[in-house]
């Protein structure tokens, strides 16, 4: 087991849920602290290990949980997403910036061993090339989620350049589980699907049919963090964001592998705004870096995730 102390700010999230289970077997329950802004901890967070009711922009209250319990790692998943945020912009720039940057003060003042905060995909822009987008390359996003996670990624990328701080990022794809849900990303339709083809046998997509994003299975995703994190740190050859994908499908190659298992599910398109912001964002990922880095590998694609996913949702 190993000796860390880790907290995860805004532990009651998509990824926060799966994440503190997966750190828990590797630290072991009582040495990860999952936080939240909610008074009610996440189901599957209750009566699991500690948990403790946190704001990600209290600062002083942050400081204080370190210094108490002699934290090593921090996670800070905190954030408005992309289409939450675009209804309003001032406050996701607040919370996702604020709470990054009193954290990256308070990990180099309190000589905080690590620390953990999530980039997104959403950086790319509609000048940013589509296919294969690569690691280094044209930056220039839409939304205030993009503009929120580009600079967060110079930000950290600055605390490691001028004061060492060990400061790790992934730039995730859509992410689809069946254990939690979205946090309201452009991405979502890609688990809403399965939970309505199951309950209704029909649905009706937000994005047009032959829409390509860059998706990723949860499994994979908390695994992936995982090992960047454990990586020795002369594998980080960067500080920037890490690219990292999966598979790339569209609505309609999505609904094809339901009816693999569900042949009478239908699907109908009524593109809204979310629509422009899929539009301005990469069909396929290359993250060649992050495998040649710290061996980064997936292992889910769409037929194997629309197995897993349909048996699990269907038990639950």
């Amino acid at each position: 087991m190993k000796k860390d102390k880790v907290l995860v700010i805004g532990a009651g999230g998509q990824i926060g849920v799966e994440l503190v289970a997966a750190l828990r077997v590797s630290y072991g329950a009582d040495n990860v602290i999952a936080s939240d802004i909610r008074e009610e901890a996440h189901p599957m967070l209750k009566d699991r290990g500690p948990y403790v009711v946190l704001d990600a922009m209290n600062g002083t209250a942050i400081r204080e949980l370190i210094v108490k319990e002699g934290i090593t790692q921090v996670y800070l998943l905190a954030a408005l997403l992309s289409a939450t945020g675009e209804k309003n912009p001032k406050m996701a720039w607040d919370i996702n910036m604020q709470s990054l940057l009193q954290l990256l003060d308070i990990a180099v003042q309190e000589k905080v061993a690590k620390i953990y905060w999530p980039s997104s995909i959403a950086v790319f822009g509609p000048t940013t090339p589509r296919d294969n987008t690569p690691q280094q390359t044209i930056v220039e996003p839409r939304t205030v989620y993009g503009v929120s996670k580009y600079a967060g990624e110079l930000w950290c990328q600055y605390y490691h350049q001028r004061w060492g701080l060990d400061v790790r990022s992934i730039r995730y794809p859509g992410l689809i589980s069946w254990k939690s849900a979205p946090g309201g990303g452009t991405t979502d339709y890609a688990v809403e699907i399965y939970h309505e083809a199951l309950s209704k046998g029909s649905y009706n997509c937000f994005l047009s049919e032959n829409t390509y994003l860059p998706m990723m299975y949860m499994d994979d995703a908390i695994r992936g963090t995982i090992e960047l994190m454990e990586a020795p740190a002369e594998k980080m050859l960067t500080r920037m964001a890490y690219n990292l994908s999966a598979m790339s499908f569209s609505p309609k190659e999505i609904a094809d592998a339901i009816r693999v298992h569900i042949p009478e599910f239908n699907i109908s398109y009524a593109p809204d705004f979310r629509q422009a912001i899929a539009d301005g964002w990469p069909k396929s990922i290359d993250d060649s870096t992050a495998r040649e880095h710290w061996g980064w590998k997936h292992e889910f694609d769409l037929a194997r995730m629309t197995a897993d996913m349909l048996k699990n949702l269907s038990k639950k």
